[in-house]
């Protein structure tokens, strides 16, 4: 090779990589399955032009490693974006000032109740808490059909529930505290146990086991559930407690880390996440329910305007969670 050749070799290397760190970035942590944040978040860099480095949960931790991450790096922030799969983690580090305020011009279509009344986090595409019953072994006339179910001795064994340490079953136990109050929920908690409950590493597992009959039903999220409707499982969905509690719903929710090292790229990234096109992607791809308005529901869930949404806020449910983590440890044996 010739030094005119291997100058010009060096000098476009070094052109490289000058116009590779001159590209803006965004670091996300997401606890939504990679399997359908990560097309989002490509199409994000193909579109932007913003090289997107995303950190993904894993199902049976799913939304604590990632926000456990964040809370561990307070004193040097590395991420940018956090992408919850529901809003209590959020809640948690806004508690803790771990969020920036954020008002994305696309959070406007979004109903206030899945909105931080000041700015740190914004809700998009939900799923509801549901009950998924095997239709070998339940009549519709007599499913389930409350979480009250789960204590009800004629299902002694026969019923699951994801373990209550991660993911939406500790948004489901965190807002039940807030409702019933501490007293009758651990009383409930109890009788769950009593009741011989299987408890699961996750809902797509709750899931599988009622597909197979191994369970008679168990609580799951719609997305899980959706996926065995179309699978032609033998399985059925009930909303629970639509003359009482109400079903809980829980969005995604997208925040801004508070001392971001990319805070525009993050800001572009959020207000993408928050427009109806991605709530139309997930509403597709993983059977998730979109708050705007005019977004096509998928045909395997309701929309959430036809659901009565269990009456608690989310910063209610952040109130309560001191309490309800290290019981729920104690509780399931973990503390």
């Amino acid at each position: 090779m010739t030094i005119v050749r291997v100058v010009g070799f060096l000098a476009a290397a070094i052109l490289a990589a000058a116009c590779q760190r001159a590209r803006p970035e965004v670091v996300v942590y997401t606890s939504h399955d990679q399997v359908f944040s990560e097309p989002i978040l490509k199409e994000f860099e193909k579109t932007t032009g913003i090289t997107v480095r995303a950190v993904y949960d894993t199902e049976e931790t799913k939304s604590t490693g990632v926000a456990l991450r964040i809370v561990a790096e307070r004193d040097r922030p590395q991420a940018d974006v956090f992408w919850a799969n529901e809003p209590l983690r959020p809640v948690m580090l806004k508690q803790q000032g771990l969020l920036a305020t954020y008002q994305s011009p696309n959070a406007d279509g979004i109903p206030s109740r899945y909105r931080d009344p000041d700015g740190n986090w914004t809700g998009f595409a939900a799923r509801a808490r549901v009950i998924l019953y095997n239709t070998n072994q339940v009549k519709p006339g007599e499913a389930p059909s409350s979480v009250r179910d789960l204590v009800d001795p004629r299902w002694k064994g026969r019923a699951g529930l994801a373990s209550p340490l991660f993911g939406t079953t500790t948004t489901q136990i965190a807002a039940l505290f807030a409702l019933w109050g501490e007293g009758e929920t651990k009383k409930f908690l109890d009788g769950v146990k009593a009741n011989g409950v299987k408890i699961v590493t996750s809902n797509g597992e709750a899931k599988d086991l009622v597909a197979s009959g191994e369970l008679a039903w168990a609580f799951t999220d719609t997305d899980d559930a959706s996926e065995a409707l179309e699978q032609k499982k033998p399985v059925a969905v009930v909303y629970p407690d639509q003359n009482d509690l109400g079903t809980l719903v829980m969005p995604n929710a997208v925040a801004l880390v508070k001392g971001a090292p990319h805070p525009e790229p993050a800001k572009k990234l959020i207000d993408y996440l928050l427009s109806p096109p991605v709530e139309e992607q997930l509403a597709k791809s993983a059977a998730q329910m979109p708050l705007h308005a005019n977004v096509p529901v998928p045909p395997t869930v309701k929309p959430v305007s036809a659901i009565k949404d269990m009456g608690v806020t989310f910063p209610a449910l952040g109130a309560t969670i001191d309490q309800v983590l290290p019981y729920l440890k104690q509780w399931s044996g973990a503390g």
